[in-house]
């Protein structure tokens, strides 16, 4: 299915396989990031299918592809600011609650303002541990909850969609809509390509160049990610 623009696949293969694995990608993500509005940091995780291609066979276990009540499944953990754009991620196998992924994962984030998370995430634990970071956590409490919700902002709250239009985007891409990839470094490559694409490459008309924004440039992503061969004409 690739474009034959981009040349044989099996060579485009080898050299994605080699970005990922020396994590060239997360890195253009991570500085590409670097910028993000932390006012607000919204927490969610989505499930995507594993390809049954992608899951078994002789790869080294830990993966991130577990047992679901949809299979064999992959689950990601996404934080985005308060434009709707991805700060950071991590990938778990589908069946871990995300209350159980959370604590790590939010160790891990910048400090923000306020974490906004569903119900799903409901734990003192957790929101005490974002209190030590030096942020407010927004989470409602279940409904069976002896201490209620009386301190939620749920005006903020409705916000929340914006992580969830988030993955919503990110599906369109067929690549990560269903995992393919049987390694879990593989697709945390995969999934990086369109966060850094979402945040800082679809640049609008009246939006700064992403050279004026971030200082990007051709030497700089060169030397990144390495020299890169494409060819230079097209077989019709």
């Amino acid at each position: 299915d690739l474009p034959e623009v981009f040349g044989y696949w099996n060579t485009v293969y080898k050299r994605f396989n080699e970005w990922a694995r020396k994590k060239k990608l997360i890195r253009i993500f991570k500085f590409l990031s670097r910028d993000t509005d932390l006012e607000w940091e919204f927490v969610d995780g989505s499930i995507v299918k594993a390809h049954q291609h992608g899951s078994g066979g002789g790869e080294p276990k830990n993966q991130a592809i577990g047992k679901s009540k949809g299979g064999n499944t992959t689950k990601i953990h996404m934080c985005a600011d308060a434009f709707g754009l991805p700060i950071d991620f991590e990938l778990t196998g589908g069946e871990v609650h995300d209350v159980k992924a959370a604590p790590g994962f939010i160790d891990r984030l910048p400090t923000g303002g306020y974490v906004i998370a569903d119900k799903g995430y409901d734990s003192e634990e957790l929101r005490q541990r974002i209190i030590e970071k030096k942020s407010i956590p927004v989470i409602p409490r279940k409904s069976n909850s002896t201490i209620g919700n009386g301190d939620m902002d749920w005006g903020l709250y409705k916000y929340r969609h914006l992580v969830e239009n988030l993955f919503a985007r990110l599906k369109h891409f067929r690549a990560i809509a269903t995992r393919y990839d049987k390694l879990k470094r593989n697709y945390k490559a995969m999934l990086a390509l369109p966060c850094s694409f979402f945040g800082y490459l679809c640049e609008t008309s009246t939006a700064p160049s992403i050279n004026q924004k971030h200082g990007i440039s051709k030497q700089l992503l060169m030397g990144l990610l390495g020299p890169i061969s494409l060819p230079t004409t097209v077989t019709t």
